[in-house]
């Protein structure tokens, strides 16, 4: 490696700023969407998966719709300069196989941040950000799914006090994964 390149490595990331979505962020949404989730499961899924599931879950219109649903609330990460979308989060009313389902539950359906954007306070700010909201907004609690052999992010739902409250399947592209559900009070 050369050594500009380490240098680079340990550079902080750059600052960012988050704010709630707007329907006309949905071709934001869309792009960053489909930049993490290639970032996060290039290498762990094969890319037909990966190239379907983008094309269906993360277009534009998927996020338009939440959007423009009261039950929706999403929040857009920027690069401080220049405002690129970074990440972003969704939450909005849980669709989870789960036992014992509270009317006053939410789900974050998806929460993802740019690699170079991680490892400095910006998925725990988001996250903070998003319990805050559900807390004052009468939430019981708070769930989400996630692939179960996505060490880094069960890492980060374990530091988030995040607990496994069931399981389902997981259709991406034409294949199932196992996700595990976690919950947590906000």
């Amino acid at each position: 490696m050369l050594r500009h390149d380490i240098l680079k490595q340990r550079e902080a990331p750059p600052p960012v700023s988050l704010r709630l979505a707007k329907p006309a962020d949905a071709g934001l949404l869309s792009m960053v969407g489909q930049a993490t989730f290639l970032e996060s499961y290039a290498g762990t899924l094969p890319v037909e998966d990966i190239v379907a599931h983008c094309a269906t879950k993360h277009a534009p219109e998927v996020y338009k719709a939440w959007l423009e649903d009261g039950r929706t609330v999403t929040w857009l990460v920027e690069a401080s300069h220049g405002g690129a979308p970074v990440g972003y989060l969704v939450m909005g009313t849980p669709d989870l196989p789960i036992k014992d389902p509270d009317p006053n539950d939410w789900e974050i359906r998806r929460i993802y941040l740019l690699s170079r954007f991680q490892g400095s306070g910006n998925g725990r700010r988001l996250m903070e950000t998003c319990m805050r909201y559900a807390k004052a907004s009468g939430c019981a609690r708070v769930l989400l799914g996630v692939y179960s052999r996505n060490d880094q992010a069960l890492r980060f739902y374990e530091r988030m006090k995040f607990e496994k409250v069931g399981e389902r399947m997981f259709r991406v592209g034409g294949s199932d994964y196992y996700d595990y559900i976690l919950g947590r009070a906000p």
